[in-house]
């Protein structure tokens, strides 16, 4: 099985680091190459007269068949098109059946670009470099030595808000209409989000490409990315589902092989567990004073 390949005893802290890295990427392509296809309800625009026909027009079903059985790599060309719910066939909220198409087109890649950022989180915050000690600690309540999970734990209520509402600003940013429609708009593009720099001064990177690598791609570059950049979506929506369930101590192989793999006891569904309903001092101070008045 795959679990043979990863040894059972690592002895050298450096070593027991190499191979934690290396066995999560490998499990993460064996994952993807086994389930990869299933967890998406399309591929990339590859074919040249599919792509044309998404880019003038709302992709119809029978476009997204054709979208799907053209994405012929090792994730895609198993199943081709999978979609056992249906939801291609739906119309959600007052969507019509095109716009929740690209609705759906968008969420894929979207969620995709998260897990890929998640599963290189996790792999960067089990360094010892980043766990370990520092000479000035990052955040107030600083442990060290603890799992991905209970780093973020630690982290003060205002230091998440601000992250939060951080994120909450891209992503209402990436809504907001500009020189391409929306995405569940006749000409959308799902999964394009619109430059920063010029926006607001303090904007000096644009959240996709900053450092303008893919400027110049042609059309069949960028097509070719976007269905690499799909697929590694795909692997990575598995893989950080796979550490955080071997993290729990369950059987993931072969995750659950390796020695000292990071495990959290908390509930990662509770962002704030044990912080919003306990009141801070200054808090509780302010309330009593104003309501004995």
């Amino acid at each position: 099985g795959l679990s043979a390949r990863v040894p059972c005893r690592i002895r050298e802290p450096h070593k027991s680091f190499q191979r934690l890295i290396s066995t999560m990427q490998f499990s993460a392509i064996v994952l993807a190459l086994t389930f990869g296809s299933a967890s998406a309800f399309m591929g990339t625009p590859v074919a040249p007269r599919a792509a044309k026909a998404s880019a003038l027009s709302m992709t119809t079903q029978e476009e997204l068949a054709e979208l799907a059985e053209s994405n012929r790599d090792a994730l895609g060309a198993g199943l081709g098109f999978w979609d056992p719910l249906g939801c291609s066939k739906m119309s959600f909220w007052t969507l019509s059946n095109e716009e929740t198409i690209g609705y759906l087109r968008h969420a894929e890649i979207k969620h995709g670009r998260v897990a890929m950022a998640a599963f290189l989180g996790f792999c960067v915050q089990s360094l010892d470099a980043v766990k370990g000690a520092h000479s000035t600690v990052p955040y107030r309540g600083y442990v060290e030595n603890v799992s991905p999970q209970e780093q973020w734990d630690n982290i003060p209520v205002i230091g998440k808000l601000q992250i939060l509402t951080f994120v909450g600003m891209l992503e209402s940013y990436g809504e907001i209409p500009g020189e391409v429609p929306h995405y569940t708009q006749p000409g959308g593009i799902p999964g394009y989000y619109p430059p920063l720099v010029g926006k607001r001064p303090e904007l000096l990177f644009n959240l996709y490409d900053p450092f303008d690598f893919f400027v110049d791609d042609d059309a069949e570059s960028k097509e070719r990315g976007l269905n690499v950049e799909l697929n590694n979506g795909r692997a990575a929506q598995l893989a950080i589902m796979a550490m955080l369930t071997a993290s729990k101590g369950l059987i993931v192989p072969p995750l659950d092989a390796i020695e000292g793999f990071p495990k959290y006891s908390g509930d990662v569904m509770v962002p704030f567990e044990g912080q919003l309903h306990v009141a801070m001092p200054e808090l509780a101070a302010w309330t009593e004073q104003t309501l004995a008045r």
